[in-house]
């Protein structure tokens, strides 16, 4: 463990850029004492920010870059303006020729998936690339994906993606074998849309040593926790994630507005104030900030674009868990094994010749 973790970041993402990125790297430094960063990003903007931050320059390295993705640009246009030359490319390069373990930026979500599936390329026998992100439970957390790297999938695409989660799962929450369930409106297997009836036969057929296939779930099941792992497409997935978000803080809304409504509602919220601080730190979204895509050829953690230093952070501490502990070796042996557990296609019989 005394190996340094070296992260690219692109500095100039998000809706705040730098004034976000260089203080987030102190916090996560203050976690990880073997963490060092390579700041993508214009040097102009940067060098000052270090200077205030003596900790982080000791630890960094500049590459310049003064094209930024806009977080309003269509992925199309990025690639077209950004390829080579931009910050969040030039992130990306540090991952693809082994100068960095991972990448993390706040930037355009579009742009960066296209970006990451043009630069990294997608894993063999991957279709398609996912967006797995941390959602709070009840029991703790669990592993949504996709919550929106594409949208639509097939029955293959889904197991992979059960696959992968279950992989990142294990880094996250150090478990053997995590269970696994897919989205669905229904739990009965004769619910449901047919290639995610056939997702559930195939992940129950392979019966994976790595991971514990419970069924489905539904929507309401994401907040319990009843799965380590909960599976879905891209579509659905990132509607139940703004639903999520626009539930809790409509729900911190109503809060606020009741224990401001008479003299004695605020006596009430002052005797229990250490219960609402508690709550308040649960339902933190900087806490749980940050989302892997899973199936590239490495590592990269998108934050979200508005938050602030303490969420840029928990981003970093992320790409360090998924760095520090391997992802990608355990996503490659899981893929391996359910590739290798498939029965070979039928041959069909030659037809004769005269």
């Amino acid at each position: 463990m005394s190996e340094k973790v070296r992260l690219a970041l692109d500095v100039m993402g998000g809706d705040f850029g730098p004034s976000v990125v260089v203080p987030g790297a102190e916090i996560a430094l203050s976690r990880h004492g073997d963490i060092e960063f390579v700041l993508v990003g214009d040097e102009r903007q940067i060098a000052p920010l270090l200077a205030a931050n003596p900790r982080v320059r000791a630890r960094s390295q500049i590459v310049h870059a003064d094209v930024a993705i806009r977080m309003d640009d269509k992925p199309s246009k990025a690639l077209r303006y950004g390829r080579r030359v931009s910050s969040m490319w030039r992130a990306l390069d540090e991952v693809k020729f082994g100068r960095a373990a991972a990448a993390v930026s706040a930037g355009n979500t579009g742009a960066l998936m296209a970006m990451a599936a043009f630069n990294l390329k997608t894993m063999e026998g991957v279709e398609r690339p996912a967006l797995a992100a941390l959602w709070p439970t009840l029991r703790g957390e669990s592993i949504v994906l996709d919550m929106g790297a594409s949208i639509g999938a097939d029955a293959a695409a889904l197991v992979d993606m059960a696959v992968m989660g279950a992989a990142m799962a294990r880094v996250v929450f150090d478990l053997d074998r995590p269970t696994v369930g897919l989205l669905n409106i229904g739990v009965e297997e004769v619910k449901g849309l047919e290639f995610i009836r056939e997702a559930g036969q195939i992940l129950r057929d392979a019966d994976l040593p790595a991971l514990d296939y419970r069924g489905f779930v539904e929507g309401d099941d994401i907040g319990k926790g009843v799965t380590d792992v909960i599976v879905t497409e891209g579509f659905t997935g990132n509607i139940a994630l703004k639903t999520g978000e626009g539930t809790a803080k409509q729900i911190g809304e109503y809060l606020r507005a009741a224990m401001s409504r008479t003299w004695r509602a605020k006596l009430g919220y002052l005797l229990a104030r250490n219960a609402f601080s508690t709550l308040r730190e649960k339902m933190d979204p900087r806490k749980s900030n940050g989302a892997v895509f899973l199936g590239l050829n490495g590592v990269v953690i998108k934050s979200h674009g508005g938050t602030d230093p303490l969420g840029f952070a928990s981003a970093i501490d992320l790409a360090y868990d998924m760095a520090r502990y391997d992802l990608q070796s355990k996503i490659r042996s899981m893929l391996d094994a359910y590739h290798a557990s498939r029965p070979a296609p039928p041959v069909a019989p030659l037809e004769a010749t005269s």
